[in-house]
């Protein structure tokens, strides 16, 4: 699976959350992930949440052609949390 992102946002998403799209890989490498549509306006969106470094990360993405671009990546919110623990208990 190839990936793309805007550049100028992964260096933003460096700066300001020390998360790097770059890792965005690991949560679509067959790990257990809660995945969940959050379409806006015509795109079909997706919110996916996974451990990666110990911690959970939600990445918001989309399929554009052959790609899976990353739109966004951060620390995982309370909810999407707890939701990941009663699916998969870690």
């Amino acid at each position: 699976m190839e990936f793309s992102w805007d550049e100028a946002k992964r260096l933003w998403t460096i700066k300001d959350r020390a998360i790097d799209f770059i890792e965005a890989r690991d949560i679509f490498d067959g790990r257990p992930v809660v995945h969940q549509p959050t379409p806006r306006g015509e795109e079909d969106r997706w919110k996916s949440t996974a451990m990666s470094r110990d911690l959970l990360f939600t990445v918001i993405w989309v399929d554009r052609g052959d790609k899976r671009h990353i739109i966004s990546m951060r620390r995982a919110h309370g909810h999407e949390i707890r939701h990941y623990r009663q699916l998969h208990g870690h």
